[in-house]
């Protein structure tokens, strides 16, 4: 290197190093403030037992609905202790007089991954839980077979370990507002209350569509729409994080709001969406994807809220380098994240993708291709199942990269994976355990190293 470049160098090396430094921060400073508002809601010592909040969350609604029950609760003069139920042992279980779930499914009945270990520990105990009243809410969608599976797992689970309940389990389909209401009702009658302070919920508001791209004419599947929206006129953009969500609500159908993961940052100035047409059992289109991608026309609006997801967030992986596996319309997630790192000088990123053919499905093609060459993908690997005669998938293509991923692992990188659940996202957990064996997936999972938007 020349002595007149040594200073540009060594300043490029310096601005990597305090962006690092102030990616990792913001998020210890996140952190913080959530330690801070949940210990607010510990009881004082001395006090009596609090009553046990405690959710099971995979997209971030469970643990949304709890704080908000123990923030009600807390108001009202009860004491509390909020806690994912992986933060939880069986022995806080058998001390406590009450305990609130807020439980979520994953997939078709399983637990959510921060609740896998806590339930792998429960199937295996007996624990005396007669001294236990207990109230669940379980969250889930009919659309699948097993609804609100792990919730009702949970609930056969506290009634054989004897726990008693104080009222009947309220099963919740896709945001229902009548069940929501009945927890509301319960939760006043367990404070002893008719006036228990109302919830701090976000309202829809009424975005604009501003623009609106078919990203795949020709295409051997749905069609797929790039999708932008800005916030009314004189209202600032939320402060949304790669992986959060949207939640849109349909006028003829305003308490089942449908889910999309954000596919921009803030930064953009606008919410992108990559949203798939899709259709019901009975041949008619999805309320929410037709209108979204060719009923609603630029300039009307749709009624939004921007919800955060903390469990497809970076979190704890800043500064780890990261393996992104998806297909389809999970590309959204997986492009916010690559924003982000391209935006902070972050360490690199894998990009594992499948999608149809490779003529029609090549989505954000030319973005991707920048990042390659400017070395935020240090690898790009794409695959399209109708371009041979033997379909081949990205859990097929992740088979043939084991020793590439046991390499990032070993580097400590994070995997996320988003995209379609039957089919990608369980078979790619195939993968990973297969090879690198059971108990190194869960831990995963634990540290927050394997992260999942599946749907």
């Amino acid at each position: 290197m020349t002595a007149d470049r040594l200073p540009a160098a060594i300043a490029l090396i310096a601005l990597y190093l305090l962006l690092c430094g102030f990616v990792v921060w913001r998020h210890q400073a996140r952190q913080r403030q959530q330690a801070e508002a949940a210990a607010q809601l510990m009881p004082a010592q001395g006090s009596a037992a609090p009553v046990l909040v405690l959710h099971a969350s995979q997209t971030g609604q469970a643990e949304e609905i709890a704080w908000q029950t123990a923030r009600a609760l807390h108001v009202a003069g009860l004491p509390v202790r909020l806690a994912s139920l992986g933060e939880i042992t069986l022995a806080d279980l058998c001390a406590a007089p009450h305990a609130l779930f807020v439980i979520s499914t994953y997939g078709e009945g399983d637990a959510p991954d921060t609740a896998a270990a806590f339930w792998r520990t429960a199937l295996d105990a007996q624990p005396e839980l007669a001294a236990l009243q207990y109230g669940l809410l379980a969250l889930g969608d009919s659309s699948y077979e097993h609804f609100c599976g792990f919730g009702r797992a949970v609930d056969r689970w506290l009634a054989q370990a004897g726990a008693r309940p104080l009222f009947d389990r309220i099963d919740v389909d896709r945001s229902d507002a009548a069940a929501l209401q009945r927890w509301r009702q319960s939760l006043s009658h367990l404070a002893g209350t008719l006036d228990l302070p109302a919830w701090d919920e976000a309202r829809f508001d009424p975005w604009q569509l501003a623009a609106r791209s078919h990203l795949n004419p020709g295409s051997a599947g749905g069609g797929v729409f790039h999708v932008e929206l800005t916030p009314p006129a004189g209202q600032p953009l939320p402060d949304w994080q790669a992986g959060d969500l949207v939640q849109v609500q349909h006028g003829s159908d305003p308490t089942r709001p449908r889910e999309y993961t954000i596919a921009s940052l803030p930064a953009d100035g606008r919410v992108h969406l990559l949203v798939r047409q899709t259709q019901r059992d009975d041949g008619t289109p999805g309320l929410a994807s037709s209108w979204l991608t060719a009923n609603a026309q630029p300039g009307d609006t749709i009624a939004l809220r921007v919800r955060s997801h903390a469990s497809f967030r970076i979190g704890n992986n800043a500064a780890r380098p990261l393996i992104l596996i998806g297909n389809g319309t999970g590309l959204a997630g997986l492009r916010a994240h690559l924003k982000a790192r391209a935006g902070a000088g972050s360490p690199p990123a894998w990009l594992l993708y499948g999608e149809r053919q490779a003529a029609h499905d090549a989505h954000y093609d030319t973005e991707l291709q920048a990042w390659a060459t400017r070395g935020v993908l240090a690898r790009l690997d794409r695959v399209y199942s109708r371009d041979q005669a033997q379909r081949r998938h990205v859990q097929h293509l992740l088979a043939e990269r084991i020793d590439t991923l046991r390499e990032w692992l070993a580097n400590d990188a994070a995997i996320y994976v988003c995209g379609s659940l039957q089919g990608m996202a369980a078979a790619v957990d195939a993968v990973l355990r297969e090879a690198i064996g059971e108990a190194q997936v869960d831990r995963l999972i634990e540290q927050g190293r394997y992260r999942r938007d599946v749907y």
